[in-house]
């Protein structure tokens, strides 16, 4: 398969400005392409992966991505998907977010030592543009009447939509432009919304460049799940790439988690196996579910890529504690990320009666309770079981010093840190 054949089997296109144009301009040459994010939060979440695992297949198969950091369209917000206007943010925060996105995008596309990419910031070609300039050199080759009807646009003027929102079409345009003429940049890839930037951006190319100009556009699908809600979201909300956000842990369980209904269309999406790894794995959903290799698969090969293997090794480490029981094992960096977001407590490190602790840290309810699960060997700490009533908690049990976690029954989980 070439990659737009490939492209096509993983379900990863959803439209195409010229299909047969693409297919023979890539035959013959290494072709130069460019997605965008706008820095308006400080870490991508997984949803933002969906079009750039599409640029880091295209730089697999040899090709030369190019990804643009919106320093200047994420400062006045892209009206896509939105159905009233975003908030502004300051420009110091603006660019901060810059230079974290710069960091991650550099962690996803430098795994290669011979990478051949390049990283680029919009602001750096619009800052400096006056408005006359602007108005003169750029607005002058947009119709209104066509922005107007574009889908980004056309859904939001019964609720309303600001001159600087309406602009965003023609600042991505001018990134198309700029970068066409600047990196020999023939291609665009976006999310389904973006189809009407991407158009534009193409409309301007062959304004100024002529009407034979080779420059392509090519959107991926909406990615929803079986059940059809959008995927991506949690209980907790986004999941992050920054391990401070979403833990390694946290994010290997989201993709552990996944249903037998998407796991082999989220395999073919997000992980850069073989059609036959692919295949084989979709034979075991149908036929051992229970085993759930797929989703261990997945999980592995989205956390490698994301995280790297100190990542992944310790999330798998904290998952077989989690299933084992081998609490004692883990690492004080590892307790953190498995049981941070499980109940918990602050205690002082001073020794007391283990009875009379559960109940000051919360976990039971009455001294009488946390007796008795105790002697009916309901309460382990930090993976043993203690039935001993007089038994004497203290500093000395925790976990590099700094954390207990208790588990009482079969999967009630409480982490308790030490004071001090």
């Amino acid at each position: 398969m070439d990659i737009i054949e490939e492209l096509e089997w993983r379900g990863a296109i959803n439209q195409q400005t010229d299909e047969e144009g693409l297919k023979n301009y890539i035959k013959d040459h290494q072709i130069s392409l460019y997605c965008g994010v706008d820095p308006t939060g400080d870490s991508l979440h997984i949803g933002h992966l969906i079009p750039f695992m599409v640029l880091k297949r295209f730089q697999l198969a040899g090709h030369r991505p190019v990804i643009l950091i919106g320093g200047a369209t994420g400062s006045i917000g892209d009206p896509s998907g939105k159905s009233e206007e975003r908030n502004l943010q300051s420009m110091e925060q603006v660019e901060d977010n810059a230079r974290k996105l710069a960091g991650q995008m550099e962690r996803l596309f430098l795994q290669e030592e011979d990478a051949d990419f390049r990283m680029v910031n919009n602001y750096d070609w619009t800052s400096n543009l006056s408005l006359l300039d602007f108005l003169r050199n750029i607005g002058k080759r947009f119709n209104v009447n066509t922005m107007i009807k574009k889908d980004i646009v056309a859904s939001r003027l019964e609720t309303g939509i600001s001159f600087t929102e309406f602009s965003y079409q023609i600042l991505q345009s001018m990134d198309f432009l700029h970068l066409f003429k600047n990196e020999d940049v023939r291609l665009q890839i976006g999310g389904a919304d973006q189809w009407g930037n991407i158009t534009s951006g193409l409309e301007l190319i062959r304004k100024e460049e002529g009407p034979e100009a080779e420059a392509f556009g090519l959107t991926i699908p909406l990615m929803l799940k079986a059940d059809g809600t959008k995927f991506g979201k949690t209980a907790g909300g986004a999941v992050w790439l920054d391990p401070e956000k979403t833990s390694p842990y946290e994010f290997y369980q989201f993709w552990l988690n996944q249903n037998d209904a998407d796991v082999v269309k989220y395999l073919k999406y997000f992980t850069f196996l073989s059609k036959e790894e692919i295949d084989a794995l979709e034979e075991k959903v149908a036929t051992e579910p229970e085993k759930r290799e797929a989703q261990k698969t997945l999980a592995e090969e989205m956390t490698l890529f994301v995280h790297g293997e100190e990542g992944l090794k310790d999330a798998q480490t904290i998952t077989e504690a989690l299933f084992s029981g081998n609490i004692a094992d883990l690492s004080a960096k590892q307790i953190a990320q498995g049981f941070g977001n499980m109940p918990g407590s602050t205690m002082p490190k001073e020794a007391n009666n283990l009875a009379v602790w559960l109940v000051d840290a919360g976990i039971e309810g009455s001294r009488r309770q946390s007796r008795e699960d105790i002697t009916n060997g309901a309460i382990y700490v930090n993976g043993q079981r203690i039935q001993d009533v007089d038994y004497e908690i203290s500093a000395a049990d925790a976990i590099e010093g700094q954390y207990i976690v208790v588990r009482r029954g079969k999967k009630k989980y409480f982490l308790v840190t030490i004071e001090g």
